[in-house]
């Protein structure tokens, strides 16, 4: 159940003021953590599928990859172009692996040029905005689930809705290796950004969410990760913040 915490620092940024903190915690139900939490010149998180070799080896390996393929001030073609090599790696994990499930979500943050940020979509992972006094979720699960819920296929405390949380139609090492969503966003002072596994997303109440991104970055961090563990800590919970100045 143990908690790491980074705490706020700023981010190199030539235009913006940006700040940055996270927190992980594997929780009470698995017996490690296959969430990865990314704080450098971007937030990142993944999230692995399952609680074997392979989901450990697909978070580490998206994103170390990830990480090494992202330009100082990336594009969006750059970025397709990193997605498309962390799917190369984690499929290579998996067949190093003989085939064993090899997966993960990774949802990242990236600033670009001037107040231009992208956010990186891949799985169930999510990334939210407050702006002013409105929170937002501004993307979309790759998920069963989400599709039932948006279609009215199934009420959203059903059954089948419950299963249809696991059953992923985009993530990091599927056999298509589909592209992620990326959506440009504009940074503008006050925001604060949190990029979250869905240990997260599906343990804290929205209204818990939006209390905590009013607070300093690192004590945000802390209350997100203490909020998954008093709601039972069923999942590895990590949250990544990200502040404009």
């Amino acid at each position: 159940m143990r908690t790491t915490i980074h705490d706020e620092r700023r981010l190199p940024h030539p235009a913006l003021r940006l700040t940055v903190a996270g927190a992980t915690c594997a929780g009470n139900r698995y017996p490690a953590n296959f969430d990865v939490l990314h704080i450098g010149d971007f937030a990142a998180v993944a999230d692995g599928m399952g609680a074997g070799r392979g989901s450990a080896a697909a978070g580490r390996t998206a994103i170390t990859t990830f990480v090494a393929a992202v330009p100082a001030r990336p594009s969006a073609e750059t970025l397709r172009d990193a997605v498309a090599a962390v799917q190369r790696e984690v499929r290579a994990a998996g067949r190093a692996l003989g085939g064993e499930l090899t997966g993960c979500t990774l949802t990242a943050l990236v600033p670009g040029h001037g107040d231009l940020a992208w956010i990186v979509q891949l799985g169930d992972s999510r990334v939210y905005r407050r702006r002013g006094t409105l929170l937002e979720l501004l993307t979309t699960d790759h998920t069963a689930a989400w599709l039932g819920a948006v279609n009215g296929w199934y009420p959203h405390d059903s059954p089948q809705a419950h299963a249809a949380r696991y059953q992923l139609h985009r993530y990091a090492g599927h056999p298509d290796e589909p592209e992620a969503d990326l959506i440009a966003v504009t940074l503008r002072p006050g925001d604060t950004y949190l990029v979250c596994t869905d240990g997260v997303a599906e343990q804290v109440d929205h209204h818990r969410i939006d209390e905590h991104l009013r607070k300093p970055l690192g004590d945000a961090a802390r209350g997100l990760i203490d909020d998954s563990l008093t709601a039972g800590g069923h999942d590895n919970a990590t949250a990544a913040l990200l502040r404009v100045g």
